[in-house]
């Protein structure tokens, strides 16, 4: 377990949702200073008031962050909420983004494998570490966050349902090794819906509506080589928002290595929709 009682500041780089509050809210907690970068068009306004200094970065201004950090003593930062890579496909791209000097160089001319999500990165960490900058886990602040094994809700799981979770938890899985993204919605042990760039809410609408009968199980896992500094499962009332229009009933998460925001009022949630959620641990 890292040391948690220095003085030196953190660095967060806050992406959106409500993770980057909860993490600011606990180092506040632990009396840790916090130096907040947020991601315009991504990171909640919030955060100015819970970081001892707060910044704001374009999403391809990675060159801005780096000196941000650097000007106010950061040398180790948390990455946490999500950032949304489908404004890397839009047109005329470079002028929409306009990239700094730095992000032009790393990304068109840095090596990296591919631009899957852990490729994309670990590369972002490399470029960091240029400047002396290292990357940990937010969870080695709040590891309160991660769900604990279990059926959370009142209402448990049928038969066939539980084909599902075994079904989808394989498939989950395998999308996982191969880095396209950590969530299937599942009926009757078919695949209705992988979860890939869009992100998960979307992947479980698209599911509601090639389905429009319901009966959705929703399986989100991590991936079998996770990094736990970056990408983590993560799960809230909006999930459970799009479940419930997407007619939904079922959500199978992995215990122990998925982010609960606000459980007790996601569960509640759930509850009042007649939604299962069920935590449990890697075969």
């Amino acid at each position: 377990m890292p040391d948690l009682t220095t003085s030196s500041p953190v660095g967060l780089l806050a992406g959106s949702g409500r993770f980057p509050i909860l993490f600011a809210r606990k180092a506040r907690e632990l009396q840790i200073p916090v130096v907040g970068v947020g991601i315009i068009g991504e990171a909640s306004e919030e955060l100015a008031a819970l970081c001892d200094r707060f910044h704001w970065a374009g999403f391809s201004r990675m060159g801005r962050v780096i000196r941000c950090f650097k000007g106010d003593g950061v040398r180790e930062i948390v990455m946490a909420g999500k950032v949304h890579k489908v404004r890397l496909n839009t047109p005329y791209r470079l002028w929409n983004l306009l990239p700094d000097w730095r992000t032009f160089v790393w990304y068109f001319f840095r090596r990296r494998k591919d631009n899957r999500d852990d490729a994309l990165t670990l590369s972002v960490i490399d470029e960091f570490a240029r400047d002396g900058l290292t990357f940990r886990s937010a969870l080695d602040f709040c590891p309160e966050l991660l769900v604990k094994p279990g059926i959370l809700t009142r209402r448990g799981v049928s038969s066939s349902e539980q084909a599902d979770i075994e079904f989808g938890w394989e498939m989950a899985k395998e999308m996982g090794r191969l880095d396209v993204g950590q969530s299937v919605a599942v009926r009757e042990k078919a695949v209705l819906a992988v979860e890939a760039i869009e992100g998960t809410d979307r992947a479980i609408l698209r599911a509601g509506e090639l389905c429009p009968r319901g009966g959705i199980v929703v399986v989100k896992v991590a991936k079998p080589q996770q990094d736990m500094r970056f990408d983590v499962p993560t799960v809230g009332v909006t999930t459970i928002e799009s479940m419930r229009t997407a007619g939904a009933r079922v959500l199978a998460i992995e215990a122990d290595r998925t982010i609960f925001i606000d459980q007790d009022d996601t569960v509640a949630l759930a509850d009042r929709y007649g939604i299962t959620i069920v935590a449990r641990k890697a075969a």
